[in-house]
């Protein structure tokens, strides 16, 4: 079986990916955050054929990406005000929203269960595809990272063929924001973020006009927020194959001397490491660190390393996706 060749932002491109995906066939698809597997959200032999290609458990649900705000409510019965602020203001973008699901509705992509996580991503190839494929009758895309799950996620479409070599997959380059889309759970009447992106929760809060509170962090004087089924919440999460250490630097530069193995490092400091060790460097910024971060892993795993030093990024709201990332990589 030959390669699948990769789409290119052509008229003629962008009409066949919308009518692979009415067709309930699997896609390859750039967003600004990582590429997705993507399928027909209503379609739920497709949908199923996207656990069983990553190796995903059925009852882990998949978000489901819509081309405009309008069609959530092709998916979800209730919306809150918060969460239409938070759509107004972060979307198309980065920001998944866990909202009570319409019964009988993408019930596989839901992964049974009552929450439907829906997002409008903002990359213009996505946007094209979304818009070709709802005329065609397709209203949502469930499309998880396209990778074997638990692997590190894709954010070039060389990425994804490495994963799936006969997927037909479009190329939209290397993804702007690099780390997954934040979560925030609108289904119990209070915002929660779940899982961290690069959406700072100042900024969730501030257009939400409440807190948006982490997973963990509960409410004072109220019930605890009771956590629904959403992707990216395991331990153990984007690996690579090689073990990842989280480290100071100071630890680092102490202990790789002696490390009886293939290592490779990935830091902010220029430390001084022996010869054999491989080396890339941590960007200072945490945006630029996100969007560097899987391709950055891939790199190093790629060299046979036994051990990927990590050292740890800086603390504070702008970094929370990416110490999320590494500390489930390195679970």
């Amino acid at each position: 079986m030959t390669l699948a060749r990769f789409l290119t932002d052509t008229a003629e491109d962008i009409d066949l990916a919308a009518q692979t995906l009415a067709a309930g066939e699997l896609l390859g698809l750039p967003t600004e955050t990582v590429y997705g597997l993507a399928a027909d959200a209503l379609q739920a032999s497709a949908v199923a054929q996207v656990f069983q290609r990553k190796g995903r458990p059925a009852d882990h649900p998949l978000i489901v990406h819509v081309g405009e705000t309008s069609q959530v409510f092709d998916f979800a019965s209730e919306v809150p005000d918060f969460a239409l602020a938070l759509m107004q203001a972060f979307w198309p973008g980065p920001l998944t929203l866990i909202l009570p699901r319409l019964p009988g509705v993408a019930e596989a992509a839901a992964g049974g269960h009552p929450t439907i996580a829906l997002r409008c991503p903002s990359h213009p190839l996505a946007q094209k595809v979304l818009q070709k494929a709802n005329v065609l009758g397709v209203k949502g895309v469930a499309a998880p990272s396209a990778n074997l799950f638990g692997r590190v996620s894709p954010t070039t479409a060389l990425h994804v063929r490495e994963a799936f070599a006969h997927l037909m997959v479009i190329d939209g380059g290397s993804c702007q924001v690099g780390i997954e889309s934040a979560i925030v759970d609108a289904s119990q009447g209070e915002p929660m973020l779940l899982r961290p992106g690069m959406l700072t929760v100042a900024a969730l809060s501030a257009v939400a006009g409440r807190e948006v509170r982490p997973i963990g962090k509960p409410k004072e004087a109220s019930p605890l927020h009771a956590v629904p089924a959403a992707p990216g919440l395991l331990p153990s999460h984007y690996a690579p194959r090689a073990r990842v250490r989280l480290m100071d630097a100071a630890d680092i530069a102490s202990m790789a001397p002696s490390f009886q193995g293939a290592l490779a490092v990935w830091a902010r400091e220029p430390l001084a490491l022996p010869a054999h060790v491989h080396v890339k460097t941590m960007p200072s910024q945490a945006a630029d660190c996100a969007h560097a971060l899987f391709a950055d892993l891939r790199l190093l795993d790629a060299q046979r390393v036994e051990e990927i030093w990590v050292q740890t990024p800086p603390d504070g709201d702008a970094w929370a996706g990416v110490h999320d990332r590494l500390q489930r990589a390195a679970a």
